[in-house]
Parts: C-alpha cells; sequence; structure tokens
C-alpha cells in the first residue's frame, strides 16, 4: 500500500488523525503547507455532505485588521462546523497591507486546509511533528534525546582527552537539559525523567562544582515538572 494510504474509508475524526499526510505538503520559511486540493479530496471522501464557508467583513472575504487581513473560513464535517482564522501573508510569513484578491485567495485556501485540519486530518503537522499521532510521541522523544547527548557527548569527549570544559559548553549542556525536560516531560513517565537525570550525573556533578547555579537551575526544573507529572497522575 502507498505510504500516506488508507485501507479503510475514514469515518470520523478520530480515523482522519491517522491518515498520514507527509506526501502532499511541502515546506516554506519554516511552516508546513498541506495541499489544499488534495485534503478537500480526503474530506469528501470521509464525508461527501461537507462544506467550508468563508466568512464576510463588509462584502470582503477578509477582516480588516489595521490595514492587515484576516481570513475566516469554517468547514463542516459530520455535522460539525470548525473555524479557523489566518492573516494573509506574503512570501516572509508576513501579515500584508491592504492585501490583493490572489493573496486574499491564497490566505482562504490554507484556512480552509487548516479548519480541515481541526477536524483530524494533517492536526499533527500544525503541532511542528514530521509523523503521524501513532510515531509521534516516540519520535519527539528521540529526537530530542539525540539533541541532548550530542551536547552531552561534547564534554565527555572534552573530559577524556583531558581537555578542560569550557564555561560555554556547560551552559550549553544545562541549556539542553531543561530544553529536553520542556519538551519530553509530558509523554514520560517520572521515573523516566529520573534515569535522564542518572544517566548524565557525571556531566551534573561537574556543572554542580563549577557552576552551582546553573545546577540548581536543572535540579530544581526536573523536580519542578516531576511534581507537575505526579499531580497530573493523580488527577487522571
Amino acid at each position: 500500500m502507498p505510504n500516506g494510504a488508507t485501507s479503510t474509508k475514514p469515518n470520523s475524526p478520530l480515523d482522519l488523525l491517522k491518515i498520514n499526510v507527509n506526501d502532499h505538503t511541502e515546506k516554506k520559511n519554516g511552516l508546513t503547507y498541506l495541499s489544499w486540493a488534495w485534503a478537500w479530496a480526503e474530506v469528501l471522501k470521509a464525508d461527501p455532505s461537507a462544506v467550508f464557508h468563508v466568512e464576510q467583513f463588509d462584502g470582503k472575504p477578509y477582516m480588516d485588521v489595521n490595514g492587515t487581513g484576516m481570513v475566516w473560513v469554517t468547514v463542516t464535517m459530520f455535522g460539525q462546523p470548525r473555524t479557523c482564522m489566518l492573516p494573509v501573508m506574503d512570501y516572509r510569513n508576513k501579515p500584508i497591507t491592504n492585501p490583493d484578491a490572489f493573496a486574499v485567495n491564497t490566505a482562504i485556501m490554507r484556512c480552509m486546509t487548516k479548519a480541515v485540519s481541526l477536524h483530524g486530518l494533517g492536526l499533527y503537522i500544525y503541532a511542528g511533528e514530521d509523523v503521524p499521532e501513532e510515531a509521534a510521541d516516540v519520535a519527539f522523544k528521540q529526537e530530542q534525546q539525540e539533541k541532548v547527548e550530542a551536547i552531552v557527548q561534547k564534554a565527555v569527549k572534552k573530559v577524556v582527552s583531558g581537555t578542560p570544559v569550557d564555561d560555554a559548553s556547560r551552559e550549553l549542556f544545562a541549556e539542553g537539559m531543561i530544553e529536553y525536560a520542556n519538551k519530553a516531560w509530558h509523554v514520560q513517565s517520572v521515573n523516566d525523567l529520573s534515569d535522564y537525570w542518572k544517566n548524565n550525573q557525571t556531566q551534573l556533578d561537574d556543572l554542580k562544582r563549577s557552576h552551582p547555579d546553573l545546577y540548581a537551575k536543572v535540579r530544581d526544573h526536573f523536580t519542578e515538572l516531576k511534581l507537575k507529572f505526579k499531580q497530573l497522575k493523580e488527577q487522571s
């Protein structure tokens, strides 16, 4: 079966969430766009009665916001309307002053596609993910792990070779630990965070000796996140 294909017709937002849309996207200036034509074709496969509506403001298909434009599009699927807004932007992803018809039309179709994502199709690309829901957590954890590990390994090589570890490396290590915890704590357990701390114990001990303030910042951050995790578990 080709990548991105599904074996059964999607009948609900939960089915749409599972569709891999990667083969139908393109990246421009750091943003990922899903083909509106392909997206709407998938919508009609799932719900032939689906419609989309462009809001009008004083006879114009966009809201004036201090001289720039904001389009509003509502997509109704399975009897459920969902509305999304999007600025009319140029190639730099900056709002356009007094937008022309072409720019407004482009914004409308992109906004329609984004509204479709609120029903499930391609939603993960707007969360900055690169894979569908089933694999997103695993891939995200791996990406963050590798990023921090690269920082850690730099420090380890310096220690093994006898090269002094500079302040910039220690600061980068501390920032990497905090960034990893910030972005990945919600898909881990308390034990995972504790294990990650232990796996980096040598570098943390070095940080504690050389920069006790940075060490305390990292330690307090991990402690706070573990507490939040426990509280969420108790509430669930």
